[in-house]
């Protein structure tokens, strides 16, 4: 059976799986979206804040979408993402990482003026071990069972 809206719990966290940064992936995406020196260069990363190759911010977002839409999106009714408030990465990742991936339902209500479609506030995080490397909170959307019903929100 799908996920659907009404499976979206406040309270509910799901459990998306682990996943090792992979050098060469980190590398490659760094040298095409963000080729800061830092993400690119080994001597130059030495001497930053990071003393090594970091990961971008933004592969580390790739990693735990790709956790979410494989733990979740594809075997949902998800309707896609208006967005979120926030976006934090509290500390650097470093090839070969071992990244914990979860995801936290915040809130679910009935969209007021789609029948069908639910709101989910969701709460996304990426840890190596008890730290914190990336945090987002964002809403997704979903279809619901019944395809309808009385907005409660």
């Amino acid at each position: 059976m799908q996920l659907a809206f009404e499976d979206f719990t406040p309270g509910r966290v799901f459990q998306l799986g682990t996943t090792v940064v992979d050098r060469e992936e980190m590398l490659a995406f760094a040298r095409r979206f963000d080729p800061q020196p830092f993400h690119v260069d080994e001597e130059a990363a030495k001497e930053s804040i990071f003393g090594g190759l970091a990961a971008s911010g933004w592969f580390t977002v790739g990693l735990w979408m790709r956790a979410y839409a494989d733990g979740v999106l594809n075997g949902a009714t998800s309707l896609g993402s208006p967005g979120g408030e926030e976006i934090a990465w509290p500390a650097p990742v470093f090839a070969g990482d071992e990244l914990v991936a979860t995801m936290e339902v915040l809130e679910a209500r009935r969209s007021r003026t789609r029948p069908g479609v639910g709101l989910v506030r969701l709460r996304a995080h990426l840890r190596r071990g008890e730290q914190e490397v990336f945090r987002s909170t964002f809403t997704g959307m979903f279809g619901t069972r019944d395809g309808g019903g009385a907005a409660s929100g």
